[in-house]
Order: structure tokens, then sequence, then C-alpha cells
């Protein structure tokens, strides 16, 4: 008997971890995710050393934590821990070994470390140097290296990028996009770093209006076509630029995802459907379909934030229409509309009067936030108005709904399915109880593949923890 696969949801890693930053690639028959590694309730980005998870090409609903891949006391610049690891990327070398790039978060260089498996562990190797030994970063009219992206084309031309850029124009700093070629050694520059994607010094008239080059870059191939993918200057979006050289006259793709899913359907830049943050990640073919993997908000920070991904398409004129961000992510279509679900697997949460940016400073008592409390995962403080929405079901059979809540509230939740937002459930809320508690209500939706919205009306506050879809009793 075949085993049946498992669901998977986003955030796709276990639900108390946070790997953000995620770079995927496809090796040796399996998916690896490369990315920095926060702390829930941290006080800054990537606090943890870098871990890895993988998973089989032909199931990827089943992750595998391979375990710590790289401690940040490795590098001689920080025997003492002190500085975060931060964004980093892997690629295979010419010589068969696996090559790990990486900065740390206030230091100006690229370190690198290399392995003999793609899950390592992996072993400093040294930093990204010239053919004299100046280290890169150090060297007269460096720029600040940052979140390193490696590639190695099919002429075997290795390039490295790297780059954070100003977000306003008036802000004069040494940073910047850029581009360089190594040597077969990995660590070895070929020749000079040149700069790449616009940012908003010098952006006139290059069509990247808007959606200038801010951090995060990522490279691929499809074909002829190379894909430079990066964080414009929103900080929350995640965009594309191609070009028919790795190295040169990029020109503006478009948005490939945001976080609140502005810009999708033309939804307007303040009217996010999630809070907002930082974004970086990646694109990755996996057994013929393309995924682009990103990092959600969590906390009511920045500083603690989870894997996410999204199936994409890539149209004939290699073009990479705007994905929504979805609860069913990996799943490969609708989740089950049976079944008990995770109240933080939500795609789109926000308060009464929307979502803002993610921070304790903005983020009031007025609205809801994804939190955890003993590894237990949950959405915290749903007050009259709050939406959690989660995208999307194959529901046919279910009959009942369940909840389960805790809190000081009277009112009720009600759920809509679809667009349209048409009542399929209105569960009583009478809570007064620290402890967890369900509550139920009758269910009933027309459409099978939909969306459900939850939006707690009432006193007091909730916090959500989960909620069944349960079908009729069939006999056997």
């Amino acid at each position: 008997m075949m085993r049946q696969k498992r669901q998977v949801y986003n955030p796709f890693l276990p639900l108390n971890e946070y790997i953000p930053d995620g770079e995927p690639h496809v090796f040796e028959g399996r998916i690896y995710l490369f990315g920095s590694h926060d702390r829930f309730n941290g006080d800054r980005y990537c606090m943890d050393d870098y871990v890895c998870y993988s998973a089989d090409i032909h199931d990827i609903t089943d992750w595998k934590m391979e375990g710590v891949i790289y401690r940040k006391d490795q590098d001689p610049r920080n025997m003492t821990g002190s500085h975060c690891l931060w964004a980093p990327d892997v690629a295979k070398g010419p010589d068969g070994k696996y090559y790990l790039y990486y900065c740390f978060d206030t230091l100006p260089e690229i370190g690198v470390a290399v392995s003999s498996q793609p899950y390592g562990p992996y072993d400093y190797l040294g930093l990204v140097h010239d053919s004299n030994g100046t280290v890169l970063g150090r060297g007269a009219g460096d720029l600040i290296q940052f979140d390193p992206g490696i590639f190695i084309d099919h002429d075997d031309e290795i390039y490295l990028y790297s780059g954070n850029a100003p977000r306003h124009q008036n802000e004069e700093m040494n940073k910047g996009s850029q581009v360089m070629r190594l040597y077969p050694d990995m660590i070895t520059l070929k020749d000079k770093p040149r700069p790449l994607i616009p940012d908003v010094r010098n952006s006139r008239g290059t069509g990247f209006e808007g959606h200038e080059f801010f951090e995060a870059s990522s490279i691929r191939r499809i074909g002829e076509i190379y894909y430079f993918i990066y964080s414009d200057i929103q900080s929350s979006a995640l965009c594309y630029a191609v070009s028919d050289k790795p190295d040169k006259n990029y020109r503006f793709g478009g948005q490939i995802i945001t976080l609140g899913d502005t810009g999708y359907q033309g939804r307007r830049a303040d009217q996010p459907q999630n809070f907002t943050g930082n974004i970086h990640g990646g694109m990755e073919c996996i057994n013929g379909r393309w995924y682009i993997f990103y990092h959600r908000q969590t906390n009511k920070t920045q500083f603690s934030r989870q894997a996410c991904a999204e199936e994409i398409t890539i149209l004939p004129d290699g073009s990479i229409p705007q994905v929504e961000m979805t609860s069913c992510g990996l799943n490969g279509g609708p989740l089950s509309g049976e079944g008990r679900y995770p109240a933080v697997i939500a795609c789109n949460l926000q308060g009464k009067e929307g979502a803002v940016f993610s921070s304790k400073l903005l983020m009031d008592k007025r609205f809801p936030f994804f939190t955890q409390e003993d590894s237990c995962p949950f959405i915290a403080n749903m007050t009259d108005g709050a939406l959690a929405g989660y995208k999307y079901f194959d529901i046919k059979n279910a009959e009942t709904i369940i909840v389960e809540i805790r809190g000081s509230a009277s009112g009720k939740m009600v759920v809509y399915s679809g667009s349209e937002e048409v009542i399929c459930a209105e569960i009583k809320i009478d809570a007064e109880t620290e402890e967890w508690i369900a509550f139920s209500a009758s269910f009933h939706v027309k459409a099978s593949a939909t969306a459900l919205s939850f939006i707690y009306k009432g006193k007091g506050a909730i916090d959500f923890k989960s909620f069944e879809l349960k079908g009729r009793k069939t006999c056997e």
C-alpha cells in the first residue's frame, strides 16, 4: 500500500521554528532550504546559528530538520558569538563540494564555509578576497557587503552578488547592488565588483522607478533568461528583473509576492491584508514546478520570521504574474475540507482598522498577532472586527465547525466563505477563562474550493488556537 502524503501548509516548517531569508536549492534529489535563523521573542535579526531543512523533491510535504550546519562562532571574527549570521546562500562548486556564503550584521566582508554535503556541517574557509589578498569590503572604495547570492552558470562562470541600498534618495551610503566573478576556488575575485540593479539614487529612466533595489539578491536561470530576485524599496515586496546576461542589462519584471498582497489584483499599498515588514527569498524548480520562498512576520516584530512558499507560474514570454499569500502553499492544491488546523496558518490577519507594519510600537491593543506560548502557536488578541483569513480549502461534506479559543469575551465568531463574504457559520462565544475551550456551530458552504474568513464580533478579546471542520457521518 502506498503511503498517503501528508498535507502541508504555510508556514511549512514546525510552527515554533523561525527561518527567514530562505534560499531554496535542489541538490541530489532533495530540496534544501538555507536561511537565517531567528529566535522567538528575539530582539535582533538572526540571533541563532544556521540550520537546514530538506525534503524529497517528490514529497515536499515532509520536511526534515538536518540540524545545525554552521555556528556563528566558527568564524574567527566572531569567536565570542556577538555578531549575528544574516542571509546566506549555497552553491555546489566545480570540485563537488558545497560552499556557504554569508555576512555578519555589522561587518563589511563576505565569509565562506565549505562542506562535502549540502546539509553540512560546514567548516570555515575564509573571506572573499582579490588576487592580492585584499579582503572584499576592506579595500579602498569597497562597498559594504550584504546578503550574498551565489550562481554558477552553464559555462561554469561563477557569479557572486551582494548589496544593500538606501530606501531614500537623500541617503548617501557606501552601499549598492553589485556583481562580481570568482575563480574556481570559490573565494578569490576574478574581477572587480560592478554595479548591477538601480537603486533610488540612480534609477531615473531605468524602468525600476518605485521598485528600486533594496536588498536580498538571488539569481536563477530559466532557459536563456536570467532572473534576479530582490527586495525593493518597499521592503515587503519580492520583485524580479530579467536579462539575457547574468551580470548586466537587467530590466524590471514585476512583483512576485508581497506581504499583505499589496499590488495583487490592484490592491493599494495602504490596504495590506496582513502585517508587513521586510521580505527575502528565492525561487526554485521542484519536480517540474516553480515556487517562490519567502518569510512572514510574527510576534509584533521583524525578529521572529517564518518560512512560507507559494507556487508560481512562468508564462511563455518569461514573465511571472504576482501570486497571493495562501495557507495551502506547497500543498499542491487546496487543503482538505475536513480536519483540524492551527489558527496561525492564516494568510490574512488584521484588526478592525486593517493591518500595519509589524512592530510593537504600531501594533497596539487594536491588533491581533501571531505568537506562541510554551511552543504552542496561536493568534493573540482578536478583538471586535479582527479577521483571520485562510486560502484555500476543498470543502465537500463539512457540516460542523469548531473553534478553540480562550480569553474574556462575549460575542460570536462569524465565518465567511469566498470573496463574496457569504456567511457559512456563526459560532457563539461566551468565555472567561485562561484555559483553551471549544465552541461549535453548524457549517454550510456551497463552493468546494474556497477561502474562509473568521471575524470576531463582540466584547472583550480572544486568543484563537485552532479550528476544525467536521463532515457528516456515513455508514461503513
